[in-house]
């Protein structure tokens, strides 16, 4: 459970770090550049690719997932800017949704009653937490925040999907998959960055390399220790997955509500522990 705990102060810190960037005036942008050359680093330094051998390689997947990440990286930032730790690490966690979905749509797996509660939870869990304005007798979206969201929650659970396939390819190892795709996002990122500030729409920031390490640490660290979680827990899939999801909710509604002050209405505090408890069912399914 060791892991497990380590695995959850990582995302933690990392929904932090990016929820103290506009105090700080912090550009996550160049963070999330440098951030992933340490991913680079770690990764190669922890989990050892071999690049040999990589005919065959699902190069699709890898490139659309070194285009995806630096961009979820940014709209996440915006979200927690917007909505909160709280509601978007809710619409992350239940971004699992979507991957239990695709197995059914895409990849014929069969269905169950009790997953199909839990999917139906969770999208009721969702619901619950959009940050809702009241307006009269009427309730209004707050502007633009539900958007942020639905693309967190839409964005993870595309980017599990693509994982999981890359997982099924056993001809490269799955660190081996990683170490590519971060190289994929730091390069496509880095070429971004180079072109905002060749054409004068973002100035370079030195102090931003550092901040993007210990943001590529932290996230890396998440990464790390899930995978050492299972391999631990080899024979207690679910306990690794409920409580790592479960884990990240609770905890980063603490951080939120106690030391962030943000606020939440009582349908969004309901939407909590609904969320919590479509994990649970999603899990024992």
């Amino acid at each position: 459970m060791l892991y497990i705990l380590l695995s959850i102060c990582c995302s933690i810190i990392v929904s932090v770090m990016l929820k103290l960037a506009k105090r700080y005036h912090i550009d996550v942008y160049q963070a999330v550049v440098w951030n992933y050359s340490m991913a680079i680093f770690l990764s190669w330094l922890f989990l050892k690719p071999k690049l040999v051998n990589l005919s065959g390689a699902p190069i699709v997947n890898y490139t659309l997932l070194g285009l995806l990440l630096p961009l979820l990286f940014i709209i996440i930032g915006i979200s927690i800017k917007q909505s909160g730790i709280v509601r978007t690490d809710i619409a992350q966690r239940l971004s699992l949704l979507i991957p239990i979905m695709a197995a059914f749509l895409l990849f014929g797996e069969k269905g169950n009653l009790l997953k199909s509660i839990g999917i139906l939870t969770g999208f009721a869990a969702i619901l619950c937490t959009i940050p809702w304005k009241q307006s009269g007798m009427v309730r209004k979206v707050a502007a633009n925040a539900w958007l942020y969201l639905l693309m967190v929650f839409v964005g993870m659970g595309l980017i599990d999907v693509l994982f999981k396939q890359i997982a099924a390819f056993k001809s490269v190892s799955y660190g081996t998959s990683l170490f590519i795709v971060f190289v994929l996002a730091f390069l496509f990122s880095l070429a971004g960055l180079v072109y905002q500030v060749a054409a004068k729409k973002m100035k370079f920031s030195w102090p931003h390399i550092l901040i993007g390490w210990v943001l590529g640490a932290a996230n890396f660290g998440n990464i790390l220790f899930y995978i050492k979680a299972h391999k631990a827990l080899a024979s207690q899939p679910s306990t690794v997955f409920s409580a790592m999801n479960i884990g990240v909710i609770v905890f980063g509604a603490l951080i939120g509500l106690i030391i962030f002050k943000e606020k939440l209405s009582l349908l969004n505090k309901a939407g909590i522990l609904i969320a919590i408890i479509a994990v649970v069912i999603l899990s024992i399914s």
